[in-house]
């Protein structure tokens, strides 16, 4: 009688997961202040609708670095804006507005495939486009999109009020990260403990790579500090490399070694400058040597006050120019067919949501267009589960909105009840999306009851909404796209395979010792891909059967491709440094040999063992590499 374990997944809160007491405060402030400024001014619809364009702000203020946040909070105001005006133009009629918002379900989907910040644009633009085609908006038709904007712009101005503060203090302290993270790494080399290790440090590139490319994208040339944190950045990709030629020899690093990488992180988050003093162990091997000509290098740019913005080595290459990023977005979105197929399952959920509630006489029913697009939106997870658990959530939300509708009577005692409800908002939304859903449920209704004075007789219609575009959600755009239930990591992890081969081929191209930089860029964009297999792993482990449970047979082969990135990137550094060149024979199998796992792995819904020997000298540099190659041989390969 238990429930499911893909269910409990969605049900049991994050562990570890820090409140931002910050956050709280803004999101209690920013939504109760427009009520009560509407309240004074005898205007509570006004005040409900800035409290609406707050709540936007709110949700989409995720971001560390202040450039990013105005980025994700002022950019989908005006997609919202746009949709509440949108919304508020076709609002009562009729299969007008079922034409009109299934043309913008398209439009938001296929937005939402191009990044963060489109994503919540496109969000915002269907949502707002939804509430205004069902709830009467004050007019003229302007007011609306008007006050929405000003409630988010206020979230904004609150969030920008320490910025004098900290304006650098996240990007600092991401670096600084990655250097501890780095730290941890080289300590676990040649323990069970570096898989792990590897991962975090991963993780932590990523972000801090996102945050000071961000920046950098605008000021870089003229932000000395940037500059400098960005070669920070890039030198600690050479001690990122020679740490898997460590660990496949199971060398143990000297702890002195680690300990002068966490000194590196301190001077990183504290900004010093000035000559470094480091004490180092002679290296014995070409892997420890290495490591110690990687650290020597780091620690001198680490500690350079003013580095050459001329000449840093930017490992993920420059950003393009606004315009041209724009232009390529829009090329890649209209010619993907995933854009176009998430485009379309949107649209035909959105279009049989008000198509239902137009023929069926459903009190307010905007809310079921509202639950199809917070279930459906693609970077969330599994959509099964998320139909499921925004019922639980809301279910819960409405237990909680319920007594407060009832007994608190539509005034000024509105104001100390959202100042509770809206801290919820962001000490719940870490916690997982049924926490989430619970707590802007509430806020939700409290809102809408100001603009239409219903009380208490919306909970039960909204439960019933809730469930009828979770019903939507699971026919029309889960059932009907085998994509949606099928297990994708394969495919990913195939492209990833082939990556591979291409990165061996320009790692050990013969006659040269090819690009660097480019090597570094293959190997950086492998691992990147391979954090997204990671996390199509975790959406498809938290599917009902069998979805789950084939998804489960492929973690060894996702770790044994990994490795096969740390033995190839730990080839070259030994040969960087001392070891001789592979033979070109040899280098050419184990591109053969990867190029058939990948195939093998695309053409194979079921993993079949298959040995594999690969010829070459035992002592030799790619030594390491064949032995990985073939252990993920064994695991996956087609079926004969």
């Amino acid at each position: 009688m238990a429930p499911p374990p893909w269910l409990l997944s969605g049900l049991r809160p994050k562990p570890s997961t820090p409140i931002a007491w910050a956050g709280v405060a803004r999101a209690s402030v920013s939504l109760a202040t427009p009520l009560a400024v509407g309240f004074a001014l005898d205007r509570p619809a006004y005040g409900a609708l800035v409290s609406m364009g707050a709540l936007s702000g709110v949700i989409g203020d995720t971001a560390d670095a202040y450039r990013m946040r105005i980025l994700n909070i002022a950019v989908p105001q005006l997609f919202g804006a746009l949709g509440i005006m949108l919304g508020t133009l076709v609002y009562g009629t009729g299969w007008g507005a079922v034409a009109a918002l299934t043309l913008v379900g398209l439009v938001s989907g296929m937005m939402s495939t191009i990044g963060a910040v489109a994503s919540v644009s496109g969000l915002l633009l269907l949502l707002n486009a939804v509430v205004g085609a069902g709830l009467p908006m004050p007019q003229p038709w302007w007011v609306a999109p008007l006050l929405l904007t000003v409630g988010g712009l206020f979230v904004l101005t609150l969030t920008l009020l320490a910025w004098p503060l900290r304006r650098k203090l996240p990007e600092r302290v991401a670096v600084a990260d990655t250097y501890l993270a780095v730290a941890d790494l080289l300590a676990a080399a040649g323990t069970d403990a570096y898989e792990e290790r590897r991962q975090a440090v991963t993780q932590s590139l990523n972000t801090s790579y996102d945050l000071i490319l961000a920046r950098r994208a605008r000021y870089h040339g003229r932000s000395n500090a940037m500059v400098r944190l960005l070669a920070q950045l890039n030198v600690v990709i050479p001690l990122v490399e020679a740490a898997p030629a460590v660990h496949v020899r199971r060398l143990r690093l000297p702890d002195e070694i680690p300990a002068a990488v966490r000194e590196l992180a301190v001077a990183v988050e504290e900004s010093r400058t000035g000559r470094p003093e480091l004490t180092l162990p002679a290296p014995d091997s070409p892997a420890t040597r290495a490591v110690d000509s990687a650290l020597r290098h780091a620690a001198v740019v680490v500690h350079k006050a003013d580095p050459d913005p001329y000449n840093v080595d930017d490992r993920l290459g420059r950003p393009a120019v606004l315009g041209v990023r724009i232009r390529r977005a829009t090329r890649d979105v209209l010619f993907s067919g995933a854009s176009w197929r998430y485009g379309l399952r949107l649209a035909l959920c959105i279009g049989l949501a008000q198509a239902l509630t137009s023929l069926i006489p459903v009190p307010r029913s905007y809310w079921v267009a509202l639950t199809v697009t917070f279930v459906l939106k693609p970077d969330f997870g599994s959509v099964f589960s998320r139909a499921v658990l925004r019922s639980v959530g809301t279910a819960a939300g409405l237990v909680i909105a319920a007594p407060v509708l009832a007994a608190v009577p539509v005034g000024w005692w509105d104001v100390p009840v959202m100042v509770v409800l809206a801290a919820l908002i962001p000490a719940l939304t870490a916690k997982g999306y049924a926490f989430q859903t619970a707590a802007i449920t509430p806020v939700i209704l409290l809102l809408s009851d100001l603009l239409n004075h219903q009380g208490f007789h919306l909970v039960w219609p909204r439960f019933l909404d809730s469930l009828i575009g979770c019903a939507i959600v699971l026919v029309a755009g889960y059932l009907l796209w085998p994509e949606s239930w099928h297990v994708r990591v394969g495919h990913r992890l195939a492209d990833a395979v082939a990556d591979i081969a291409d990165y061996v081929a320009c790692a050990f191209e013969p006659g040269g010792s090819g690009d660097r930089a480019e090597r570094v860029r293959a190997r950086r964009r492998i691992y990147r891909d391979l954090s997204v297999v990671r996390s199509e792993f975790q959406r498809a482990l938290t599917e009902p059967p069998p979805v789950g449970t084939r998804a489960a047979a492929w973690w060894p082969l996702v770790v044994a491709v990994e490795r096969i990135v740390d033995a190839a990137t730990a080839a070259r550094v030994r040969v960087n440094h001392g070891a001789p060149e592979p033979p070109p024979a040899e280098v050419a199998e184990v591109q053969r040999q990867l190029r058939e796992l990948a195939e093998g792995i695309r053409a194979s819904e079921v993993l079949v063992e298959v040995r594999t020997e690969l010829p070459g000298d035992k002592e030799g540099v790619l030594a390491p590499l064949r032995q990985e190659v073939a252990a993920a041989r064994a695991i996956a390969s087609p079926q004969p």
